[in-house]
């Protein structure tokens, strides 16, 4: 069996180091209106049984077409 040993740690210039560690300055969206009407979304455990029901049937069909 062959395989190829890498290092562990990639060797870089110093300067394209600094690059890509440097802070990012970021600023906020200003003047962008969001909608006053809105629902918070409700995820309720109903939710996640039928989420987890479905999984469940789809891995016995899964299962069934393997035999």
């Amino acid at each position: 069996m062959n395989s190829d040993v890498m290092p562990s740690r990639v060797k870089m210039e110093a300067n394209l180091l600094k690059q890509l560690v440097e802070e990012v300055k970021e600023t906020v969206a200003m003047g962008v209106e969001t909608p006053k009407n809105l629902k918070p979304s409700s995820f309720g455990v109903v939710d996640l049984w039928n989420i987890q029901k479905t999984g469940r049937y789809a891995t016995h069909l899964l299962r069934r077409r393997a035999v």
